[in-house]
């Protein structure tokens, strides 16, 4: 049971271990321009493998129950499915429900882990086998396995992860097989929660560290975008690090030459974007600075930074302003 291209990197690795009898996933929706109707990846995975799918748009029903009884599974995989499973459909098969959550739980429970590791600055991230019970991500565990974040994006940590959860689903299922899992109980003391990511959330802002915008580009995506004013200018930014100590300091050019407003004649005030020896930087309310690698401006493709610099002659010339969008 899944959706995501997350979902189907782990159901091919299960094709090519287990007998998979049926495939659960959202019903074809309207995901891009032209309004065609577009499967989720697990859905053309599963069908270019023979494998039965069904899209019930709730799993609570009697004809659903029936239907998934009738196949009689041993276990039910599930990951990125975004549906409740009933308690009884968890107790239906003899090993389980099993969930590929990809957090080390019981740190980040919930919708978004992925996301709000990066944005908490957590060192480390993973992916939890876990056994499915009532509760939101509660149940007792027996595989883990970490991955360091290391600046990586959002794209990155989900393709590593995805590699990861194939390796520890597949040992955790041959171990319940034989009976040789060790499930560890939750440590509800130390559970947090990954609430959904939130409209305009991911937005960058001068008012905050470089790091925690840097944080913010690199747990963005399409759905949730790091946005940000940049003379006057709307852009995404697509990637970001924060400057290391002299690198951020102004040009000696441009000192003083901001025509941004009076109080922000020096280079390096809050909210100040320059182009500085070919890079673009923006500076934040505690005077650390971020440098802009890649962007893609409202109406246009993804570009680097010195190209989008080099249509907007203020930011070369004297400085210009960035903001928050609204």
């Amino acid at each position: 049971m899944g959706t995501t291209s997350f979902s189907a990197t782990i159901l091919s690795a299960l094709i090519e271990h287990h007998d998979v009898v049926a495939v659960y996933t959202r019903a074809d929706a309207v995901r891009s321009r032209g309004n065609r109707l577009i499967a989720t990846p697990v859905k053309e995975c599963a069908l270019a493998h023979g494998i039965p799918v069904f899209t019930p748009a709730s799993l609570s029903g009697d004809e659903c129950f029936a239907e998934l009884q009738a196949l009689r599974p041993d276990a039910i995989c599930v990951t990125a499915y975004g549906k409740i499973l009933p308690e009884r459909i968890l107790a239906l098969p003899p090993y389980g429900a099993i969930n590929v959550h990809t957090s080390l739980l019981p740190r980040w429970r919930g919708a978004a882990p992925i996301e709000r590791a990066i944005l908490a600055g957590d060192r480390v991230t993973g992916v939890s086998i876990m056994k499915m019970d009532v509760g939101l991500d509660t149940g007792p565990y027996c595989e883990v396995r970490e991955m360091d974040i290391d600046g990586k994006s959002l794209d990155e940590l989900t393709e590593g992860l995805a590699r990861l959860s194939c390796d520890a689903l597949i040992d955790a299922l041959r171990k319940i097989a034989d009976g040789s899992a060790l499930w560890v109980e939750q440590d509800e003391s130390r559970v947090t929660y990954a609430e959904k990511i939130g409209k305009h959330e991911l937005y960058a802002d001068p008012s905050d560290s470089a790091e925690m915008n840097v944080r913010r580009v690199c747990a963005s995506s399409e759905a949730h975008p790091a946005k940000a004013l940049v003379a006057g200018r709307g852009v995404r930014i697509l990637s970001a690090h924060v400057v290391a100590g002299d690198e951020g300091a102004p040009d000696d050019r441009l000192e003083g030459a901001f025509d941004v407003g009076q109080d922000d004649r020096a280079a390096g005030a809050c909210g100040t974007a320059r182009f500085v020896r070919k890079r673009l930087h923006l500076t934040c309310a505690d005077g650390s600075v971020f440098e802009v690698d890649a962007l893609r401006p409202d109406g246009k493709g993804a570009m680097t930074a010195a190209s989008f610099c080099a249509g907007v002659p203020v930011l070369r010339e004297t400085g210009a302003r960035w903001e928050r969008l609204v």
